[in-house]
């Protein structure tokens, strides 16, 4: 390192001309002990681990003292005659190394500080004290952040505004000093891109309608500032540290031909009511991304502490975090937010699920409001007690408060009438032709519990070999599962107790009744 001897002499002058005397009660003179060259390392990184330094220099005894802005620290000198020991005070050897440990928190925050020896003297106008050495504790230096998925990756030519997720690791928030991650659009010219929302592993951020004007590619990269590499007063030399950042790995955006999609992505997306936790802070809902329909939730801190940080999560992804590749519907939530039900024919959502299998009904353990390790899952409710998918399409989901049941809508398209269907309770009996309501009680948080899927209801579909065109209409499950709301007129409930509400409802009680 480069020194300079006379900023270091004004600096250390000062510091003893403010208080006079020095700690060890000499009015201000010429140092008269060791002379110290440098000392190893120089420098370190705030919040480190304890350090060893290592003195070079001369004149130094068995009896040298390492001191920290003349706070003593606990020293270790070697001679010839102790060699790879730490010489008593009382040795006669030469010295061959002057080592010190240096506490971890005296190096817990970033400034310029003093390196000195003492040593014992005697007579008039002498110290003991070596010349100072500055040594620098630097801030920590910004991580370089990585991205591993952007979603969605591509867009149509002339498009509207896209919200774009970038997942990976090591983003800085908006509250770090160097003002948090950037995130940058790379064409022919670079244009940094309106964060709306980010966390240590997402970035929300708008790409603009101005950005998907014209087909090509573009790459999407996050940069980290470096972080503040200005030390605090009396900083004197080499004030300058390591501030780190710099850009991630690029991941492509793709803009595909194509007119305004504006219209497009409406269609995508059916409207659709979203679904909403007991205290309000949590919601899911439909919206579109990658082409497709995508179920969303979104943590938006209502009632949490200041410590909360909004963020929207997708919910309709694989394990991988790769988005659903068909579309998704349907949102019901659990009364804390933690689990999502939704139908999706996305074949990706697990790895049981079967693919051209229509739509079924998923379940998303969103791990909200779990302060212990959880990692998201997601698991196929649509199944028989085999197993087995309980109809061709399963969709409008229905969750209970606990997560626990979900009662969904079954259709199976055929021009086959099941034999006594009116009577049998089990999913495994010839079904067809008709839209069957499932209730699937999935075990979670239970022991000693089987996960198994119970049919309440029929309702005849298209027995007569013309499917009907109406939109059927899904049931919706009590907060404890003990009822279900079940539309329509014809429906054939299986449950001996059921209450019609009117011409075209029936609520079914799934549980023994006082």
């Amino acid at each position: 390192m480069k020194r300079s001897w006379a900023a270091l002499a004004v600096a250390f002058a000062a510091i003893l001309a403010a208080t006079g005397c020095n700690d060890y009660g000499n009015t201000f003179q010429s140092n008269t002990g060791a002379f110290l060259q440098f000392v190893s390392p120089s420098n370190v990184t705030a919040g480190g681990p304890d350090q060893t330094l290592t003195l070079t220099g001369s004149g130094f005894v068995v009896q040298t003292v390492v001191t920290w802005d003349q706070k003593n620290l606990k020293t270790c000198v070697v001679t010839t005659t102790a060699a790879g020991v730490c010489a008593p005070a009382n040795d006669t050897g030469n010295v061959i190394s002057v080592t010190a440990t240096l506490p971890a928190a005296m190096t817990a925050k970033p400034g310029t500080h003093f390196v000195q020896t003492l040593q014992p003297h005697s007579g008039a106008g002498t110290n003991g004290l070596s010349n100072p050495v500055a040594f620098e504790v630097y801030f920590p230096p910004n991580p370089v952040p990585t991205i591993t998925s952007i979603s969605p990756n591509t867009a149509a030519a002339g498009a509207a505004a896209q919200s774009l997720t970038i997942t990976g690791t090591n983003f800085l928030l908006t509250t770090d000093p160097s003002g948090g991650s950037q995130v940058r659009w790379n064409t022919t010219t670079q244009t940094n891109l309106t964060v709306t929302n980010i966390s240590a592993t997402q970035i929300q951020a708008t790409v603009s309608n101005a950005l998907l004007t014209t087909t090509g590619t573009a790459t999407v990269t996050v940069y980290n500032p470096p972080a503040s590499t200005t030390l605090p007063a009396p900083c004197v030399i080499s004030c300058t540290g390591p501030g780190g950042g710099g850009p991630s790995n690029a991941a492509t955006f793709t803009i595909t031909a194509g007119g305004n999609s504006a219209s497009a992505n409406a269609a995508m997306a059916e409207e659709e009511t979203p679904a909403l936790s007991v205290d309000g802070r949590y919601v899911a809902y439909a919206g579109s991304q990658s082409g497709h329909s995508q179920i969303f939730a979104r943590d938006t801190c209502q009632g949490a502490d200041s410590s909360c940080q909004q963020r929207t999560i997708l919910i309709s992804s694989a394990q991988d975090g790769t988005a659903g590749s068909d579309d998704s519907h349907s949102p019901s939530m659990s009364s804390d937010g933690r689990y999502v039900v939704f139908s999706s024919a996305a074949p990706n959502l697990v790895a049981d699920a079967v693919s051209g299998s229509g739509r079924q009904v998923y379940l998303r353990d969103t791990c909200f409001g779990v302060n212990g390790s959880c990692t998201p899952t997601t698991q196929l409710i649509s199944t028989d007690p085999n197993g087995a998918l309980v109809g061709t399409e399963a969709l409008l989901p229905s969750v209970s408060a606990s997560g626990r049941f979900v009662a969904f809508l079954a259709v199976t398209p055929s021009t086959t009438t099941p034999a006594s269907s009116a009577t049998s309770k089990s999913a495994t009996s010839p079904s067809s032709s008709y839209r069957q309501v499932f209730v699937r009680d999935t075990c979670l948080s239970t022991a000693n519990c089987t996960p198994k899927t119970t049919r309440i209801s029929l309702q005849p579909g298209d027995v007569s070999g013309t499917a009907t065109t109406s939109k059927p209409a899904g049931p919706a499950i009590s907060g404890m599962a003990d009822h279900v709301a079940l539309a329509a007129g014809s429906t054939a409930t299986l449950f001996t107790h059921s209450v019609a509400v009117d011409d075209g409802v029936f609520l079914a009680l799934t549980k023994t009744q006082p």
